[in-house]
Formats: C-alpha cells, sequence, structure tokens
C-alpha cells in the first residue's frame, strides 16, 4: 500500500517559487557535500550511508524543476 497522502505537499513543490539562482546554488552544494560523504566512504567515516540517497534525490529535484522553469 502506498504511504502517498494527498493533502501533504511535495518536497518539489516546495522548490517551485524558488529563483533559478537559488536552485542553482543548492544544486552546486548538494553536489559538493556528496563529494565530501564520497571521501568519507573511501576512508570508511560515512556516519549516515542514508544521505546518499536523499542529496542524490535533491539534486534531481532541483535540476527537475529548473528543467520545468526553463520550458515556461
Amino acid at each position: 500500500m502506498s504511504n502517498y497522502r494527498k493533502d501533504k505537499p511535495s518536497a518539489a513543490s516546495s522548490l517551485r517559487p524558488l529563483a533559478a539562482a537559488e536552485l542553482e546554488k543548492r544544486v552546486r552544494e548538494a553536489r559538493e557535500e556528496l563529494l565530501a560523504l564520497r571521501l568519507k566512504k573511501a576512508t570508511g567515516a560515512v556516519e549516515n550511508p542514508a544521505r546518499f540517497r536523499a542529496l542524490r534525490r535533491e539534486v534531481a529535484r532541483c535540476l527537475t524543476v529548473l528543467g520545468q522553469n526553463a520550458k515556461k
């Protein structure tokens, strides 16, 4: 069964009102954090491995909204 709730806003809907510069800044920061996590992973010092997935999804959401705004 899905955990979808119609009254709960999606993560992408909170990103839509942001300016393109702010979205690009978020993408850059998330990619930098991903790089830092990869370096920690190489040394075996990653505290929260689920953060990789969360950051990849954040980048994807931001890029999706940027693409949608570019089409408008």
